[in-house]
């Protein structure tokens, strides 16, 4: 991913923090444009480029009150929304197959002790990342403002594993999840740190189709815990690997976008342009 591409992102993400100050004014594009300082003209042309569709489009899909409209009909996906804002097409995605392996309760409760981590950094239209991987698959990402920070954060969940900066296999198969095009993907393998209860609301979250929404709520129906909905909001906020387990998929049952690790201006990105690239 070029550095141009990490810009691209900064000025799509502050001209969403602007809509979700002002929705309620409705801008113009000429406000929004101005905004991140950019002509309405090449606004309009980095926006369609990176998102795939034009700014008024992806942002009836991100709005809070877009999100209160699904909840409203239990039944209703972002396919009869996008037949309802003019998307009169739906090409499909290939399904991605993600394999979970938990860590041994041995490996849990030594923090990793006795493993090896191949570790590397990568840029991503939505921000820079850490991704670090075992033998047996990848074992963590997480966007990160500062590659130092990021790398400590990762100790701190492993603290007796021996790192290796150093790209992989694993993770080139897992970095692909950032490209449009996935009709080339092949199994990605996971190997995670956390209790059965955790691994059992992470393996919940692999099973949203892409382009939907659910609340918490309905997490815990799925795992049939359906009074656990907060132990599955704890589970949901310890996800340990940003994006490729859509814990961004997930809002709150009042239609709020709600919290995300990694900040709610890049969830709310991250829930359009999947919505964009199902439809455009």
């Amino acid at each position: 991913m070029t550095e141009s591409k990490t810009l691209q992102y900064s000025k799509i993400a502050d001209a969403i923090n602007y809509i979700k100050t002002n929705f309620q004014t409705q801008p113009s594009l000429d406000d929004i444009a101005a905004s991140v300082h950019l002509s309405p003209f090449h606004f309009q042309r980095l926006f369609t480029e990176w998102a795939g569709v034009s700014p008024k489009k992806f942002l009836q899909y991100i709005s809070i009150q877009h999100a209160k409209s699904l909840l409203q009909k239990p039944t209703a996906t972002l396919f009869d929304t996008a037949a309802e804002t003019g998307f009169s097409s739906s090409s499909r995605l290939h399904d991605l197959f993600v394999n979970i392996e938990g860590m041994t309760p041995g490996e849990y409760k030594n923090g990793g002790e006795h493993l090896q981590i191949k570790y590397s950094f990568a840029n991503t239209m939505f921000g820079d990342i850490i991704i670090a991987a075992t033998e047996k698959g990848v074992c963590y990402i997480a966007f990160i403002e500062d590659n130092a920070v990021g790398f400590t954060d990762l100790q701190s969940h492993f603290p007796k594993a021996n790192f290796i900066e150093q790209k992989n296999e694993l993770q080139e198969q897992a970095l692909h999840i950032f490209s449009r095009n996935w009709t080339d993907l092949q199994e990605i393998k996971l190997h995670l740190k956390g209790t059965d209860f955790q691994i059992k609301v992470w393996e919940a979250l692999l099973k949203i189709p892409m382009g939907q929404l659910i609340t918490y709520g309905d997490i815990a129906n799925t795992i049939n815990s359906p009074k656990a909905s907060r132990a599955v909001g704890t589970a949901i906020g310890s996800n340990p690997v940003a994006f490729l387990i859509p814990c961004h998929r997930v809002i709150q049952a009042t239609g709020n976008i709600g919290g995300y690790m990694w900040g709610t201006t890049r969830k709310t990105a991250i829930i359009g342009w999947e919505a964009a690239t199902i439809f455009q």
